[in-house]
């Protein structure tokens, strides 16, 4: 029997409006990769997200999730977190209040860097190198909007980044924030397991992957090509490269130009491709 306090382990300390179960199989831990998720809809998480390797890094601690649900923070007999646009027109928009309240609380224990991100259509598109800064910092917190989107003013106030995942509009921001959420886990260490797989894949180096085979080397008269077959390593690396630029330069001009351009090559050369 000794007098001297028991650590705690990663378990870490902080306020909390509601009273924490003693018992949880999901402890909040300190120091860990975080995702702070502000949405109206928190049932839809962790969603794909809790399967596979993403799944069992999350139950591995190796990152942690948390839901901020916005309802709580609005205003009213009813909790309205939306209001009619100022100046008319259709929709609703998020209220600024309401939402000021979800953030403040979110990131009430957020240290260190730790980027605020709006899924919105008109931010700048998600790449694999925003992943991979995010993958790098102590955390994020991302705003999933509704209806016609947030009140501008909360925007500029805590200085969100708004990442969109193409020129497309979605009815809220729950799917692009998994999507970010997965593109990014998937970065940190010992999440995949293999690092190797992360350096060869699409727009790791600017290319789109090169195709990839296995198992039967015949399937319906098809068979895998020849050089992949030979054990020759040289020649399959050789091979790989040619083919990512191939179908880079077919499908993604824009990242063929861009490629080009770090590597000082003419993106006119190869007219055959």
């Amino acid at each position: 029997m000794t007098d001297t306090p028991k650590s705690h382990g990663r378990k870490s300390i902080s306020a909390t409006l509601k009273p924490r179960e003693l018992m949880t199989h999901a402890p909040k831990l300190a120091g860990i990769w975080t995702a702070k998720v502000i949405t109206l809809f928190p049932e839809a998480f962790p969603g794909v997200l809790g399967e596979s390797l993403t799944g069992k890094a999350l139950k591995d601690g190796l990152w942690q999730l948390e839901t901020v649900d916005l309802r709580p923070f609005g205003e009213g007999k009813h909790r309205n977190v939306d209001d009619t646009p100022a100046g008319g027109g259709a929709g609703m928009v998020m209220r600024a209040d309401v939402l000021g309240r979800a953030i403040t609380h979110a990131q009430r224990d957020a240290h260190g860097n730790w980027p605020l991100i709006y899924l919105s259509p008109r931010g700048r598109p998600l790449t694999q190198a925003m992943a991979q800064q995010f993958s790098q910092a102590d955390g994020i917190t991302l705003l999933c909007g509704r209806f016609e989107g947030v009140d501008q003013r909360v925007i500029d106030h805590f200085g969100f980044q708004e990442v969109s995942l193409g020129d497309f509009v979605l009815t809220g921001g729950e799917i692009a924030a998994q999507a970010l959420i997965d593109a990014t886990v998937r970065l940190i260490p010992r999440v995949l397991g293999n690092h190797a797989s992360t350096e060869e894949e699409s727009f790791s180096d600017g290319l789109l992957e090169h195709p990839q085979y296995t198992r039967p080397a015949v399937w319906d008269g098809r068979a895998i090509p020849d050089i992949l077959q030979s054990g020759h390593h040289a020649k399959i690396t050789a091979w790989r490269r040619a083919m990512a630029e191939r179908l880079t330069k077919e499908r993604r001009p824009d990242l063929w130009r861009a490629y080009c351009a770090r590597h000082g090559r003419d993106p006119d050369e190869d007219q055959e491709l």
